[in-house]
């Protein structure tokens, strides 16, 4: 182990288009707010410069490009039980999304205090960084 603890989790990344909304809110806020709500330790949203989606049409960021047309990416490196709420969740609203669910190992370079103990470590025998 290089100065720090792995833990073996899930990448989660959501793609929404920027003026997609639940129950009034932004998705991507409700994504993020929502899984804040649930205990995870962080999220970020990113907005895309230009994509395209199931209809093959190029979506770029140009001053004539239709509001609402561009994607935002919510990301989260969570817990798999984390993972299984956050899913949950927009299962049970019924949100219709389009993500990401990758296994993931993260860890904290030099750890402080203010790091969650309830992270599982990895079964790595060596404590080596894959």
């Amino acid at each position: 182990m290089i100065g720090g603890a792995n833990m073996n989790g899930a990448f989660l990344r959501f793609y929404v288009h920027e003026g997609h909304r639940h129950h009034g809110m932004l998705m991507w806020e409700w994504l993020l707010k929502k899984a804040s709500a649930l205990g995870v330790r962080g999220g970020s949203a990113f907005r895309a410069v230009a994509g395209f989606g199931r209809h093959h049409v190029l979506h770029e960021q140009t001053f004539f490009e239709l509001a609402g047309s561009i994607a935002v990416e919510v990301e989260f490196i969570v817990t798999d039980q984390e993972a299984e709420e956050l899913l949950k969740l927009i299962h049970q609203e019924r949100i219709r999304l389009f993500y990401a669910h990758v296994p993931a190992h993260f860890g904290v370079i030099n750890p402080d205090s203010e790091d969650p103990p309830t992270l599982t470590p990895t079964s790595d025998p060596k404590g080596g960084v894959p």
